[in-house]
C-alpha cells in the first residue's frame, strides 16, 4: 500500500526545503535556538520512512529522548495527518510505518550494548541522527558510524544537530575545517553543513523574535542567538576533564550528593559525587536534570540514583526538602554562609574535578560557566546565574565542608 503525499513548500522554512533531497552521507544542522531544525528534521524522518528508510535516533543519555525528539516526530506525523498510518510505542520508543513496515528507533548512547544490537523489522538501520550531538564524545560518534551497514537501496546518512557551543569542541574540530564564520553552507561530496538562527524561522512569533533579540550576555548572544561557535575567555572553571569511570572501575565510597530544585524552565538537578580528600579529586558519577517533575517523581529518580544515601539540597526549599523526605529521600538542608556562592567556586577550583561521561548536562554546564563581564569586556567577581543548575546542586554537596574551612579560615578573598 503507497500513499501519495502531496506536500507544499509553504509548510517548511524555505532554508531547509532543498535538504529533503540531499543524501550526503554526514550532514550537519546546527545554529542558534528557535531556528526550527530539529522540526524540520523530524519532518523529514517522517518523509523518509515513507520513502522505505530506517532510522536510529540518540542522543548521549536514553532519558532525555522522549520529551525531546520523539515527541517532535509524533507531532510531525500528526501535522501531515498521517496518524492511521504509524504505530506509536511509547513504552518501547518505536515508531513503525504500517504501510512498509520501516520504523524509527530510539536509544540513548549511554547504553552501548542495546546501540550494537538495535534492528528493524525489516531491512537494514540506514539513517542515523543524534540530537544535540555537542553532548556526545567523538568515539560514540565514530561507532555511530559503523552502524551504517548492510544492503539497502538508500544511501546511509549520518545527522548531526545541536547547538554550538565552544570551537575547542571535538565537532567542530573534525568537521569545520573548511569553514568560515560568514558562511551559510558548506558542501562536498561526503559532507554538508547548514547554519540557521531565528531568523531562518518564518513560523516564530513576535514575542520570540524578541526574547532571542533582548539576550545581553554577548557570549550567549553571538551563541544562541546568532548560531555562532563560541569562545569563552572568563570561564571559571578550567580545572575539570571527562573519564569513563565505568572503565576504570574505580571503588568510589565517599559520596557526597547535592540537589537544586526546579520545574518548568529550571531543571530539577541532583549530582552524585565520590570525593578523594587526600588527592583533593571530586569525582561526578551520576547526575539528574529535568524539568516538569513533581517532588514525588523526583524523589524517586533520586532514589534510584543514590540509593539511601544523604543529599543536601538549597535551604531556599524547606517544603520540597520534606516532600523529598516524606517520600524516603534522606534530604536536609545545606549550609549557606556570608559570600557563599563565590566562596564555593573558589573551593571547588582548588580541586580536580573529573566528569563521567554519561554527565552530559554537568559536562555542558562546566564548560560554559562564566563570570559576568563589563561593557568593555572585563570579567567581575560574579558569574553568570545560568548553566549553573547541576554546578549549584554540587556546591551544596559539599557545603559543610566549605563552610567549615571558611569559618575557619575566614572570608575568601
Amino acid at each position: 500500500m503507497e500513499i501519495d503525499l502531496q506536500l507544499s513548500k509553504k509548510i517548511f522554512n524555505p532554508v531547509y526545503y532543498k535538504y529533503l533531497s540531499d543524501f550526503r552521507r554526514t550532514q550537519i544542522f546546527y545554529g542558534g535556538s528557535s531556528s526550527g531544525k530539529s522540526y524540520f528534521l523530524a519532518q523529514r524522518v517522517v518523509i523518509h520512512l515513507l520513502q522505505g528508510r530506517n532510522y536510529l535516533i540518540c542522543r548521549n543519555t536514553g532519558n532525555t529522548i522522549k520529551k525531546s525528539v520523539f515527541n517532535e516526530i509524533i507531532k510531525a506525523i500528526h501535522f501531515f495527518k498521517l496518524g492511521e498510518y504509524f504505530k506509536i510505542n511509547k513504552s518501547d520508543l518505536m515508531i513503525t510505518c504500517l504501510l512498509n513496515n520501516k520504523q524509527v528507533l530510539f536509544a540513548g548512547l549511554d547504553d552501548v550494548e542495546k546501540v550494537k544490537s538495535i534492528t528493524p523489522i525489516d531491512g537494514v538501520i540506514d539513517t542515523i541522527w543524534v540530537e544535540e550531538a555537542t553532548e556526545c564524545e567523538y568515539d560514540a560518534i565514530k561507532q555511530l558510524y559503523k552502524r551504517l551497514r548492510g544492503q539497502s537501496d538508500h544511501k546511509k546518512m549520518l545527522i548531526l544537530s545541536f547547538n554550538p557551543i565552544l570551537k575547542t569542541h571535538w565537532i567542530y574540530t573534525e568537521y569545520f575545517r573548511e569553514w568560515e564564520d560568514n558562511m551559510q553552507e558548506y558542501f562536498n561530496d561526503d559532507l554538508c553543513i547548514l547554519k540557521t538562527t531565528y531568523k531562518d524561522n518564518k513560523f516564530l512569533t513576535e514575542d520570540d523574535i524578541k526574547g532571542m533579540e533582548s539576550e545581553s550576555d554577548p557570549y550567549f548572544y553571538n551563541v544562541y542567538t546568532l548560531g555562532n561557535w563560541g569562545i569563552l575567555g572568563s570561564v571559571i572553571f578550567k580545572n575539570w576533564e571527562v573519564q569513563d569511570l565505568r572503565k576504570d572501575k574505580k571503588e568510589f565510597d565517599n559520596f557526597y550528593n547535592g540537589v537544586d530544585f526546579g520545574y518548568s524552565t529550571d531543571p530539577a538537578a541532583c549530582i552524585r559525587t565520590h570525593y578523594d580528600k587526600k588527592r583533593k579529586i571530586i569525582y561526578v558519577v551520576g547526575e539528574i536534570y529535568e524539568t516538569e517533575l513533581t517532588n514525588p517523581e523526583f524523589a524517586s529518580r533520586i532514589i534510584k540514583l543514590i540509593g539511601n544515601e544523604e543529599v543536601l539540597c538549597d535551604s531556599a526549599e524547606p517544603k520540597s526538602i520534606k516532600e523529598l523526605r516524606d517520600e524516603g529521600v534522606r534530604s536536609r538542608k545545606c549550609k549557606k554562609g556570608k559570600d557563599s556562592i563565590l566562596y564555593g567556586i573558589q573551593w571547588l577550583q582548588q580541586h580536580q574535578i573529573v566528569v563521567d561521561t554519561r554527565c552530559t548536562h554537568f559536562k555542558n554546564e562546566i564548560q560554559q560557566y562564566k563570570w559576568k563581564e563589563d561593557k568593555s569586556g572585563n570579567a567581575l567577581s560574579k558569574p553568570e546565574d545560568r548553566n549553573n543548575h547541576l554546578i549549584d546542586a554540587l556546591r551544596y554537596a559539599y557545603s559543610e565542608i566549605m563552610i567549615k574551612k571558611q569559618w575557619g579560615f575566614g572570608k575568601p578573598k
